[in-house]
């Protein structure tokens, strides 16, 4: 959520067009525990570290009370039928606002179906495919890319080749777009003026 503000700045008015796609990551899966906020490290992670950044950034974040935290296997599924539908980027927003916002259990099936609705997803066709579990693959797929890209920790952001981890300073972040945009160029640029062995170019 912390990093939702600097991408926004990072990106406006380059003048270019920039594609953010949201990624699972599951911090604590099934069966690990997962963390209960009444216990001593996350109040005390919370205090040296991410409430002094919300700080600075403006940010209304508050750790929540859920305990022990919520498994998000269900809500990136849900992630996954957001975006078959074109609206990964809002539910991935409402997610953020329900859980260190409102204090929201999104480990509840009722919960995302809700909160689905509420950004104009049908409620129904994502009950039943939590139910179903039709999205169990595309979410196993999503986590192996992730262990792939070796991701440990979020946020982690990929802006071409340049790896982000922690939430990213806005220069830092719009070099990286800058890089990745150049770097897409030149590789257009070279593709274009390849020759086949037939003797076309």
């Amino acid at each position: 959520m912390l990093a939702e503000g600097p991408l926004e700045e990072a990106i406006e008015g380059l003048g270019i067009d920039v594609e953010i796609e949201w990624k699972p990551f599951e911090l604590r899966p099934h069966p690990h525990p997962t963390l209960r906020p009444e216990d001593e490290y996350l109040p005390a992670i919370w205090q040296r570290a991410v409430y002094p950044m919300a700080r600075r950034m403006g940010v209304d974040i508050t750790l929540p009370t859920v305990s022990p935290q919520p498994y998000t296997r269900l809500a990136f599924e849900g992630y996954q039928y957001a975006a078959e539908q074109g609206r990964g980027t809002e539910y991935t927003a409402r997610m953020f606002r329900a859980f260190f916002q409102e204090d929201q259990d999104l480990g509840q099936p009722d919960v995302l179906v809700r909160l689905a609705e509420e950004i104009g997803l049908n409620g129904q066709a994502l009950r039943k495919a939590l139910d179903d579990g039709t999205y169990s693959a595309a979410h196993q797929d999503a986590l192996r890319e992730a262990a792939a890209h070796r991701i440990q920790s979020v946020p982690t952001l990929l802006v071409g080749d340049t790896r982000i981890e922690g939430v990213p300073s806005v220069p830092r972040l719009r070099k990286a777009i800058l890089d990745a945009h150049a770097a897409r160029e030149e590789e257009a640029a070279i593709h274009g003026a390849a020759c086949s062995v037939d003797g076309g170019c």
